[in-house]
C-alpha cells in the first residue's frame, strides 16, 4: 500500500466506566498508522455492539466506505465492529464490493488485503453459513416444542388483545341496534371489516339475524325491523332477506289436518 493510504480507525466501548475508555483502542491504532505515514480519520461510538441506532459513528463510517472516501478500515479487535459472524460477513462483503480493506490490529490474520486474510474471510463465510443453519434449526425446534406444550404459534387472535372483551359486547350491541355501521364498529375495535364479519358469524350468543345483516351490508344494519329481541314482526321488512327467528312461530296445523283426513277415510 502507498504512504497516502486513507485509514479509517473505528473504536467502540459500551460505557465509559473504569477501563472502558476508547483511548485504549485509539492509541495503538494511531501509532500503527503514524509509523506508516497514513492519513487517519477516527470514528468513535459509545454503545453496545447490537445497538446500531446509537452507533452513529459506525453509520457514518459505512457511508464513507460506500463513497470510497477511505481505503482501509481498522479496528483494535473484531468484536469492536461487529455483533455477530453474520454481521461481519455481510459488512465485509460490502467492503469488498467498494474496494475497501479491513483489518484488526490485534488479529493480523483478519486483514482482507492479504492472502491469509482472504483465506480467513472464506472460512468466515463457511462459519456464517453454518451459524444460519443452526439458528434455523433452533427456531424450528422451538416451534415444535411449543406445539407439543399446546402453545399457540403465530400471531394471537384479536380476541386476546387487551380490552377487547370489555369493548366487544358494547360495540356488538350498538351494531345490532343500528347505531354503528360495520366500518365504524371495526374501527372502534381496531380490526378489519372481514374480521368483524367472522366474529359476528361465529359468536354463539348472537341471533341468526345478525349473520344476515353482516352479509347484506351496512345499510341493512340500520333497518329497524332487524331487532335483537325479535319484536317488530309487523313492521317493514327488508326485501329479499330471510330473517330467522322473527315474527310469530309457524302454525302447527299440518299434523292435525293429516289426522283429520285419516278419520274421514275410516268413516
Amino acid at each position: 500500500m502507498s504512504d497516502s493510504l486513507r485509514l479509517a480507525v473505528y473504536a467502540r466501548v459500551s460505557t465509559r466506566d473504569k477501563d472502558q475508555d476508547p483511548e485504549l483502542q485509539l492509541v495503538p491504532l494511531r501509532e500503527y498508522a503514524a509509523a506508516r505515514g497514513w492519513q487517519v480519520v477516527e470514528y468513535v461510538d459509545t454503545a453496545a455492539a447490537g445497538d446500531l441506532a446509537r452507533r452513529t459513528a459506525w453509520t457514518h463510517l459505512l457511508a464513507d466506505v460506500a463513497q470510497r472516501k477511505v481505503d482501509l478500515v481498522m479496528v483494535w479487535k473484531l468484536d469492536r465492529a461487529f455483533r455477530s459472524t453474520l454481521h461481519a460477513l455481510a459488512t465485509l462483503r460490502d467492503f469488498e464490493h467498494y474496494g475497501v480493506g479491513f483489518a484488526a490490529l490485534t488479529q493480523p490474520e483478519l486483514d482482507t488485503t492479504s492472502a491469509t486474510g482472504r483465506l480467513v474471510f472464506t472460512i468466515l463465510a463457511a462459519v456464517a453459513e453454518m451459524e444460519r443453519e443452526l439458528i434455523r434449526d433452533r427456531v424450528k425446534e422451538g416451534m415444535r416444542n411449543a406445539a407439543r406444550q399446546g402453545k399457540r404459534i403465530g400471531r394471537p387472535p384479536v380476541t386476546a388483545r387487551t380490552g377487547f372483551e370489555r369493548r366487544w359486547p358494547r360495540v356488538r350491541a350498538d351494531l345490532v341496534a343500528g347505531d354503528l355501521s360495520r366500518r365504524q364498529a371495526a374501527r372502534r375495535l381496531g380490526i378489519g371489516t372481514a374480521t368483524l364479519a367472522r366474529l359476528l358469524a361465529t359468536d354463539a350468543g348472537l341471533d341468526g339475524r345478525v349473520r344476515v345483516m353482516v352479509t347484506a351490508g351496512p345499510e341493512v344494519v340500520g333497518t329497524p325491523s332487524l331487532s335483537v329481541a325479535g319484536t317488530g314482526a309487523g313492521s317493514g321488512k327488508a326485501p329479499g332477506l330471510v330473517k330467522r327467528g322473527t315474527g310469530s312461530p309457524a302454525p302447527r296445523s299440518r299434523p292435525p289436518r293429516a289426522t283429520s283426513r285419516t278419520d274421514s277415510g275410516n268413516g
